[in-house]
């Protein structure tokens, strides 16, 4: 007799961000479906990792992460949100911030809880829940703004409610989370028993003098949550595979168990390298800008083709209509768009449980000027 594998996530499949950048790279399309940067990330920080290398920074540094790291992250987030945090029992650096996500539901989750987030959502919410034996609740956001309906969110409360977890600056949509909706969550929660996972991968991806409403900024949300960063995503560096998780003591405590006996510890050098490179605070204050620039310039080349953009107040993405093109189902004219025109883009419905078709693609605009002015040039023969 064979042995058998019982799937624990027996309606997942490839992601769809594997499909498209694989039909991309059949046809030699340009890639604007996965969020990576095609241009150089920062020649400094390079030279300091491979400075830490030739140092013999090369074993493994400390579980938590490398303590003069978590001591810079600690100044980083008193400076920007005058959070009070302490980065030997708060901080635990991370191999990206997807794993920081799935230890925080790992750390918390037991079978039969359910978990309410809002769709469109990042594809690896669902996973995470329904592999620890949760159930997971969807709340969609309200097209075409992508806003958060908290009268409906109050209905999905049930006493099984074990967490929620939110995303701002928001993937796919570009959605901004504003002060009445940090308002609106914190009296849902209040005298609750319920958890947040805040995913801030794009808190300095924040367009149009927008805020960014860290949770921690605000000590009665913080003390429940579970607040998820990425390095990757300020430093144009993803392929690094570094994030980190701030928590109060005795939830990080928890979150640690979990992470000893998974990742363990996370690059050595890279660690050094980041330490030294986070005492400058240009690279992430001004990256907001950065990515505007480049968020103006697509949506001005945009305006060439048939495309309707929607609001993008923050992260690498744009949602783009195509209704005024054609009735294609969002898949379907997603991979003709790769075949026929040379792009690759990644729809919409692919971010739901429930496929939810609104003839909306994904656009990510973290390109070379040149990669975006190609790609609309091609967008522009559209029929």
């Amino acid at each position: 007799m064979n042995p058998v594998i019982h799937s624990k996530l027996p309606n997942v499949g490839t992601t769809i961000f594997t499909v498209m950048s694989s039909l991309a790279a059949e046809h030699n399309a340009i890639n604007l479906g996965q969020g990576f940067p095609d241009f150089p990330m920062s020649e400094e920080l390079r030279g300091l990792v491979s400075k830490a290398m030739n140092d013999g920074h090369n074993q493994y540094v400390h579980m938590n992460g490398l303590p003069a790291l978590r001591q810079r992250l600690a100044e980083k987030v008193a400076g920007l949100y005058q959070a009070n945090i302490d980065a030997d029992a708060e901080i635990t650096v991370t191999p990206g911030g997807t794993y920081a996500i799935y230890t925080a539901f790992t750390t918390i989750l037991e079978k039969g809880d359910e978990v309410i987030l809002f769709e469109p959502a990042y594809d690896s919410y669902i996973p995470n829940i329904e592999i620890n034996g949760a159930i997971a609740v969807p709340v969609s956001l309200s097209y075409p703004d992508y806003a958060i309906d908290w009268d409906l969110v109050r209905t999905k409360v049930t006493p099984k409610t074990k967490a929620i977890i939110i995303n701002s600056p928001h993937n796919p949509t570009g959605a901004v989370l504003s002060e009445t909706d940090i308002q609106a969550l914190r009296h849902l929660v209040k005298d609750t028993g319920i958890f947040i996972i805040s995913d801030e991968v794009y808190e300095h991806l924040i367009f149009d003098g927008k805020t960014h409403h860290s949770i921690l900024k605000y000590p009665d949300l913080y003390e429940r949550s579970f607040v998820c960063f990425s390095f990757g995503k300020v430093y144009h560096c993803t392929g690094w595979k570094l994030g980190y998780c701030i928590a109060p003591p005795a939830l990080m405590k928890e979150f640690r168990k979990v992470h000893q006996f998974n990742c363990f510890t996370c690059n050595s050098a890279a660690q050094v390298g980041l330490a030294e490179f986070l005492q400058h605070k240009e690279p992430y204050l001004q990256l907001g800008s950065f990515l505007q620039s480049k968020r103006d310039y697509f949506q001005e080349a945009m305006a060439q083709t048939k495309f309707t953009a929607l609001p993008s107040y923050g992260s690498y993405f744009q949602l783009y209509s195509y209704k005024n093109i054609s009735d294609e189902p969002e898949l379907e004219f997603a991979k003709r768009l790769v075949k026929e025109y040379g792009v690759a883009t990644i729809p919409v419905s692919a971010f739901y449980k429930t496929a939810v078709d609104n003839q909306v693609l994904r656009f990510c605009f973290a390109k070379k000027e040149s990669t975006l002015a190609k790609a609309v040039n091609n967008l522009q023969n559209i029929l």
